[in-house]
């Protein structure tokens, strides 16, 4: 089984749909990217901890390459929209890729320059790009929230 972690917005309907995909074991709801040692979603939405809202994906490389994920990632959002200061955009709500190997990092680098250049977006890709920090998994209510709230079948 391999990891890949990605934040795109909120991360109850990225975390579902990565669950759709066939090849993906499991996905969970949690922190990265921010430098408090165990942030709290309340901390996170408060925008004092730095973390992106993201979702840790584990997959079977056999059925699923980490391309097609990436592919899916950028499905799910608008990577170009601007997040910060002046933002309607939260902090905890940036689109970010985490690597976990040298070669997840080269795929990543290689699928934003090309939707850079496909003319999708009008707006530069904002996505950020790091080695893979230390993910906090999100408190209990939020793992499969969509499917607990909302009835919400990802298969």
């Amino acid at each position: 089984m391999a990891q890949a972690t990605f934040a795109a917005g909120c991360f109850w309907g990225v975390e579902a749909a990565f669950r759709k995909l066939p090849g993906v074991v499991s996905a969970r709801v949690g922190y990265s990217g921010g430098t408090t040692a165990e942030p709290t979603y309340r901390e996170v939405c408060a925008g004092t901890t730095g973390h992106a809202e993201a979702v840790e994906v584990e997959y079977d490389p056999a059925l699923i390459s980490y391309e097609t994920l990436l592919e899916s990632f950028w499905s799910q959002h608008n990577p170009s929209a601007a997040v910060g200061p002046g933002s309607r955009r939260k902090d905890q709500y940036r689109s970010a890729i985490f690597f976990h190997t040298p070669e997840q990092e080269v795929a990543a680098i290689a699928s934003r320059d090309r939707l850079a250049r496909s003319g999708r977006y009008k707006d530069p890709i904002g996505t950020e790009i790091a080695s893979a920090p230390p993910f906090h998994r999100a408190e209990e209510y939020h793992q499969r929230y969509l499917e607990k709230q909302h009835g919400f079948d990802p298969r």
